[in-house]
């Protein structure tokens, strides 16, 4: 960019102004060259895609032995099923399982099924559900053919947006969420100054767009927006035996 002023003063103290003034550059100069705008430092990291897709710098959340990775709220060892087949299912009643260690920005990759022999309607139709921190919900839940409120549809980020599109497989094949999360900032006071973001696509299908989330997912009321740091990811047992395989986690 270049600005050029002109001026020209009498004796007198008069200026005079310039019209139509033609200003050349040497067509060499450094500016007028490509290498002036290349940027060569720093390089980005290589990064590896392994099996399944998974990349070298993530961290797998799938483990033969659950309780390495994961564990009940209360702490104790998680009583999900691991299957053989590289997947854990949900046992009802058994309770929400949460990440031993904490995170706070992430990119996160979780594949989920229902029950091919579930035969719910609405809410009770392979419900469960991603919780980034804890505390703000992706929903699972099964939505090929079978309505409920759309904000808590799978896809939505549990009563607080709804999903762009219903990018829902049928009742039993693998289905995936990749989920663009950052998280909120809070001050010295304990008051919110950044909403937290989720961007998630369901089966490759964007369906939540940099959205800011009121506060934290509630059940009944409203979000509520309580100070914290790095919490655990969770996933929540809602009574069925939802399943999940290739959890994989990038801190960002």
């Amino acid at each position: 960019d270049y600005t050029v002023l002109l001026t020209s003063q009498s004796s007198e103290g008069s200026i005079f102004a310039f019209a139509n003034v033609e200003i050349l550059f040497d067509s060499q100069s450094i500016y007028s060259k490509p290498e002036a705008t290349e940027v060569w430092d720093p390089i980005p990291v290589k990064v590896n895609i392994g099996a399944n897709n998974v990349p070298s710098d993530a961290q797998s959340l799938i483990s033969d032995k659950l309780s390495d990775l994961w564990q009940k709220e209360d702490g104790a060892k998680p009583a999900w099923k691991v299957n053989g087949d590289g997947s854990m299912t949900v046992v009802p009643g058994s309770g929400n399982i949460m990440t031993k260690e904490m995170y706070e920005d992430v990119q996160l990759h979780v594949e989920w099924r229902t029950d091919p022999e579930t035969k719910g309607e609405g809410q009770n139709r392979g419900n469960s559900g991603v919780f980034l921190q804890s505390k703000y919900e992706v929903q699972v839940l099964d939505n090929y053919e079978n309505k409920t409120y759309s904000n808590g549809q799978a896809g939505s980020l549990y009563k607080q947006s709804i999903p762009l599109v219903n990018a829902g497989k049928p009742t039993g094949e693998w289905q995936s969420y990749d989920i663009i999360y950052r998280a909120p900032a809070f001050d010295d006071q304990g008051k919110k100054i950044k909403s937290a973001t989720i961007t998630v696509l369901h089966n490759g299908v964007l369906i939540q767009d940099n959205v800011s989330l009121k506060g934290s997912t509630e059940y009944i009321g409203k979000p509520l927006n309580v100070a914290h740091g790095p919490l655990p990811l969770m996933l929540q047992d809602h009574g069925e035996p939802v399943s999940y395989r290739n959890i994989w986690v990038r801190r960002i």
